[in-house]
């Protein structure tokens, strides 16, 4: 289990480094944007992209920022209760967790798919709507596997 818990880790942190790269390259884009536009030669789909990257941005930091707990949490409901209630309602909200991304997941790939059969692109640089679905689909599912790794920390008494 050692294993899937490092590789869970190492998927992540690549995950959180290519959103980082993408958010860099988002502020580069705003920035040349509007300092072009102040010079009369916007850059031609700037919304697209910074939809787009915006999109990929929060999808791969997910992940990471699950694994590292950095999320809003409601602890102070459960804080002052026992430990074996605190891991039981660990456990319910992670189970709950898991389905609703599997869920979300497994609709994004599909919707990708209708996408990619439609022919669906973006107005103004004409960029495939599937290739960030898609995208964003695989981030839920390494969300998933974040959430499968609670799950056994909860098992073996590590969850904190």
């Amino acid at each position: 289990m050692e294993r899937f818990f490092r590789m869970t880790r190492d998927l992540s942190a690549v995950a959180i480094l290519i959103a980082g790269i993408v958010l860099v390259i988002l502020m580069l884009v705003t920035v040349t944007d509007v300092t072009l536009r102040f010079f009369g030669r916007p850059i031609l789909g700037t919304y697209d992209l910074v939809c787009f990257l915006g999109a990929i941005v929060f999808g791969f930091a997910l992940p990471f920022t699950s694994l590292m707990r950095k999320h809003v949490s409601m602890d102070f409901l459960i804080s002052k209760r026992p430990k074996k209630l605190t891991n039981v309602l660990n456990l319910c909200t992670r189970c709950m967790v898991f389905f609703l991304f599997i869920w979300i997941g497994w609709n994004l790939i599909g919707f990708g798919m209708d996408l990619q059969k439609g022919g669906e692109v973006s107005a103004t640089i004409r960029l495939p709507f599937y290739l960030v679905v898609y995208l964003l689909g695989a981030s839920c599912l390494g969300q998933c596997l974040v959430v499968i790794c609670e799950i056994w920390q909860i098992f073996g008494g590590k969850y904190e």
